[in-house]
C-alpha cells in the first residue's frame, strides 16, 4: 500500500495556465481520505506554493512541503524547518564570477533577503510573478561570505544556457548539485540537494518505506525522486530522460495526469 505521494508542481500538477484541475483536487482529497500523505515537492519557495496548498487543503500540522528542489522541508502550518541543506555567500560569489565570465544572468534566494539579483531581466520578473514575491537588486559582492543562500539560478534563453553549459568549468559539477528545471533555468544548490534526497529524508522521518512512495514529475530536476520512489511516474509531457527512468507514464499535465495515476494506483485498489 502506498503511504506518500510526492508531486512536482510546474508541468506536473499545474496545467499550462498554472491551475490545479478539479479532477486533480478531487483525486488528491480522496487519496488523503484513504490515509495517504500528499507532499508538494517543488523548485519554488514555499511562498510560491501557499495558494496551492490552500486550494488542496494541505494546511494541517501533519502536512509538509519540500521546496527549492529539496534544499528545505517545512511543516506547512507551523513553518518549522524539518531539514535544510543550503549554500553560503562565498558560493554565491564563486558562481557569480563564473556566470559573469560566461555572460549569463543570475539570481538567488536568501532566507532573509528573499529573491535577489544583481541585474533585472525578464526571467527575474518571471520568477517573482510565478512565486508571487518581490525581488531586491543587490550587489552580490557586498554579501558576507558566511551569509546563508538557499539556491542560485543561471537564467537566460535556452541557446545561451546551452552554450554556457559547454563552457562551464568542470569543478562546478564537483562542488554543487545542478539541474535544469526549465529550458531557461539552470539551478545550482548544495552538493547534497535533490528532490530525491528530500523525499528520502522526509519519508524516513515519517517512518515511510521507499516502496510505499509514489512520485510525479516532468523535468530534469524531478529525475532523482522518480528514481527513488517505489513507483516513479512521469507525466505525458515529461522530458524524454524522465520518461526513460519512470515506472509508469501517465497523461499530460493538461489531461489530469496526476489524477489519472492516483485513481489507477490508489483509489481503484
Amino acid at each position: 500500500m502506498y503511504k506518500l505521494i510526492a508531486i512536482d508542481m510546474d508541468g506536473t500538477l499545474l496545467t499550462t495556465d498554472k491551475k490545479i484541475s478539479e479532477r486533480n483536487k478531487e483525486a488528491i482529497k480522496k487519496a488523503e481520505e484513504k490515509g495517504v500523505k500528499v507532499v508538494l515537492t517543488s523548485g519554488r519557495p514555499i511562498e510560491g506554493l501557499i495558494r496551492y496548498l490552500k486550494e488542496l487543503e494541505l494546511l494541517k500540522e501533519t502536512d509538509y512541503v519540500i521546496s527549492f528542489n529539496g534544499s528545505m522541508a517545512q511543516n506547512v502550518k507551523t513553518k518549522e524547518i524539518i531539514f535544510k541543506s543550503i549554500l553560503k555567500g562565498y558560493d554565491l560569489k564563486y558562481i557569480t564570477n563564473i556566470a559573469d565570465n560566461l555572460g549569463i544572468n543570475i539570481l538567488a534566494f536568501s532566507p532573509t533577503r528573499g529573491l535577489i539579483t544583481p541585474k533585472i531581466n525578464k526571467y527575474t520578473d518571471h520568477e517573482a510573478e510565478m512565486d508571487e514575491i518581490t525581488y531586491n537588486v543587490v550587489d552580490f559582492n557586498t554579501i558576507d561570505d558566511e551569509e546563508d543562500i538557499i539556491k542560485l539560478m543561471m537564467i537566460d534563453p535556452e541557446p545561451i544556457l546551452e552554450e554556457a553549459l559547454r563552457k562551464m568549468p568542470k569543478e562546478i559539477y564537483k562542488r554543487y548539485s545542478m539541474c535544469r528545471s526549465t529550458p531557461f533555468y539552470l539551478e545550482i544548490m548544495h552538493k547534497n540537494v535533490s528532490k530525491g534526497e528530500g523525499i528520502k529524508k522526509l519519508s524516513q522521518m515519517l517512518g515511510i518505506n521507499r516502496d510505499e512512495i509514489i512520485t510525479f514529475g516532468d523535468a530534469a530536476n524531478d529525475l532523482s525522486m522518480i528514481k527513488y520512489a517505489g513507483l516513479g511516474i512521469a507525466m505525458g509531457n515529461a522530458f524524454t530522460e524522465v520518461k526513460e527512468v519512470a515506472d509508469f507514464i501517465t497523461k499530460t499535465n493538461d489531461e489530469d495526469g496526476v489524477a489519472y495515476a492516483i485513481e489507477k494506483f490508489i483509489l481503484e485498489k
